[in-house]
This record gives structure tokens, C-alpha cells and sequence, in this order.
């Protein structure tokens, strides 16, 4: 029984001898064998090239040359114009004018288009009826008439416009004659509400358009900045652009004025040669003639005539009519200023 013990011992002995040898063999197969270490490379240095240098060509120096040396002339800053308003010409009434109550007034202007006019609110104020009559009427000349004046609309690239109607029968002659005005064509127009009627015709541009304040005075600078343009100055046949033709010469400025409508007398039938008014007022010569020629043999009487302006004044002084009531002058600037002061003296409240 001892030696079968001893025997099984020594079995069990070689199998775990044989387990570990096995064992002992997987970890020496599993550890990568260490890699032999490399010989250091050396480096040699190539003999260097010898750099032969190239017989360069002799450079020729330059000789500069001294450009005369032109003074630039100054640039001489011209002084703005500064033209002062010259005041319009008094008016005053007559020493024999009749001073009797006013009823009803005839005002020789177009009917406003609402009731903010200052001659309506005058009437309410002082109970007086008042009725609107324009006096003359404006007709545009013919391309036949205006052919006969020489202009070339072509040369002309600044057009000087005093009113609505220059601007509706300049458009009008334009198109007649199938001329195409460029868009580049610059505009100077008296005041703000005539520059913003040149809308019905052209695409509205501040830097083509230029206004003043009513006054050519006003546009003495923009001109002068333009004085390049070649300019046109549509007006009526009886017109009163005297002073803008002074300071366009006095800017020496190359202009053509060009006659594009005239005015002349409406037809006043329907009153059947009877003026039933206590008042009636006139502002421009052309009135005045109108009344003579709707009304021959027109005599005064106990009519108070109303006149605004000093060309107006001296057409109605002219027919021998009498002056009842005068503007502008200190007291009364205004046409409303002197009808409300004669108001105040006949119509006592």
C-alpha cells in the first residue's frame, strides 16, 4: 500500500513539473524578442562647390533728370454773391378816393380750390359777398411762332422756370417739336411748390432741381456754381422778368430768353357789360386792359378799384381811373392787409 502512495505521489509530481514547463514556454513565446540596436549613421560632409562668380557688365548709371519744376496756380476761392432784395415799389391810394360801405367784392383771380383762402376768410370776417373772376387767360404760342425766335432747344441744358405755366408750355413746345428734354437737364426754379410741379413731367431729383424763396436772388449762388450750362429763360410775351435778366447778366451767364405763351383777355360776356360790384381788385396791367376791352366805354363811378402793385397802379392811373385802394406800401403789404384797413374805416361795426 506504501509504494502505490508513492507511486501516485511521483505521478502528480511529474504532471505539475510538466505544467509548469508549459507554462514557463507560453510566457518565453510571448515576450517579443529584443531588437537589435542600430549603428549610428555618420554623416559626411560634401566638399563644398567653389563659386565662381560671373564677369558682370558695367551698369551705366543713370542720370537723372531735373523736370522744371511748374509753380501750380493758387486756386483763388470766389466770394459769394450776396445780392440784397430790392424792396418793391410803394403804392398809395389816391387823395380823392371814395370811402363809402363795401357789400360786394369781385377779386380778378382764379377761384381757390378751397375755403383757406385769406380773401375768403376776409369776406366771412366782415360780411361782405365775394365772388372770383380771373381777368385774363394765358395761350401758349405756336411752333410756328416759336421757330421764327431761333432757338435751339438742343443747346440749352438749364432751363430757368418763374411760374407754372412756363413749365406747362415749356413741356408742351418740347413735345410739339418731338424734342426729348435729356434727363441730365438742370432746373432753377423761383420758389419750393413751382420745383415740385416739375413732378407732373420728370422723375423729381434734388441734384437737377434747384428752388429759392420766391426771389431770383435766392438762386444767384446755385447759378453762379452752374455758370458752365448754357440756359433758357421760357417767359410770356408781356413779362416781368427785369430783374432776373439783371442779375443773369450781372452773373454773366449765357442765357437765351425764349417766348413760349402770351396773356390776353377772357371772355367777361356773361356779365352783359354791367360790373354790379362795390369793389373790384386788379393785379396786373393785363387786367386792366381786359376791363376795357370787356367793358368799352367803361366809366367808373361810385366802383372802387383796388390795385396791387406798381406797374398795376400806373396802368390803372393811365385809363384815368381812380385809385381807391393801393398795395403793397408800409402800412398795408399785402392786397388783404389793405382791404381789411378800408374795411375797418367803411364798415364800422
Amino acid at each position: 500500500m506504501a509504494v502505490k502512495k508513492s507511486t501516485a505521489k511521483a505521478k502528480k509530481s511529474g504532471k505539475k513539473s510538466k505544467h509548469k514547463a508549459k507554462k514557463t514556454a507560453r510566457k518565453a513565446a510571448k515576450k517579443k524578442p529584443a531588437r537589435a540596436k542600430k549603428k549610428p549613421v555618420v554623416k559626411t560632409k560634401r566638399p563644398a562647390k567653389k563659386i565662381v562668380k560671373k564677369a558682370s557688365k558695367p551698369v551705366k548709371k543713370a542720370i537723372a533728370r531735373q523736370k522744371p519744376v511748374v509753380a501750380k496756380p493758387e486756386r483763388i476761392k470766389e466770394p459769394k454773391i450776396v445780392i440784397p432784395p430790392t424792396p418793391p415799389a410803394l403804392v398809395y391810394p389816391d387823395t380823392n378816393a371814395l370811402k363809402t360801405k363795401v357789400k360786394t367784392i369781385l377779386v380778378s383771380q382764379p377761384k381757390p380750390e378751397n375755403d383757406k383762402s385769406p380773401y375768403v376768410e376776409l369776406a366771412r370776417r366782415w360780411n361782405v359777398k365775394i365772388d372770383f373772376r380771373h381777368f385774363i387767360k394765358v395761350e401758349g404760342m405756336s411752333t410756328k411762332e416759336f421757330r421764327q425766335q431761333r432757338i435751339n432747344l438742343t443747346e440749352h441744358n438749364g432751363v430757368i422756370l418763374t411760374s407754372r405755366n412756363a413749365i406747362d408750355h415749356f413741356f408742351r413746345i418740347c413735345a410739339e417739336m418731338r424734342y426729348n428734354v435729356p434727363e441730365t437737364t438742370k432746373y432753377f426754379c423761383l420758389n419750393e411748390a413751382t420745383a415740385y410741379y416739375l413732378q407732373k413731367y420728370i422723375q423729381y431729383r434734388k441734384r437737377k432741381i434747384f428752388y429759392g424763396n420766391g426771389s431770383i436772388a435766392d438762386l444767384a449762388e446755385s447759378l453762379r456754381k452752374n455758370k458752365e450750362e448754357h440756359f433758357l429763360l421760357p417767359v410770356a410775351d408781356v413779362h416781368r422778368e427785369e430783374k432776373i435778366i439783371d442779375i443773369l447778366d450781372l452773373l454773366k451767364l449765357n442765357y437765351k430768353k425764349a417766348i413760349i405763351y402770351r396773356t390776353v383777355s377772357a371772355d367777361l360776356s356773361d356779365f352783359n357789360g354791367r360790373l354790379d360790384y362795390d369793389v373790384v381788385v386788379f393785379f396786373t396791367p393785363a387786367g386792366i386792359r381786359s376791363l376795357f376791352k370787356n367793358f368799352p366805354g367803361f366809366k367808373q363811378g361810385e366802383l372802387r378799384i383796388a390795385a396791387f402793385g406798381a406797374a398795376t397802379a400806373k396802368a390803372v392811373r393811365e385809363h384815368s381811373l381812380r385809385l381807391d385802394i393801393a398795395a403793397p406800401n408800409p402800412e398795408t403789404p399785402s392786397m388783404t392787409m389793405a382791404l381789411e384797413k378800408y374795411f375797418r374805416e367803411v364798415n364800422k361795426r
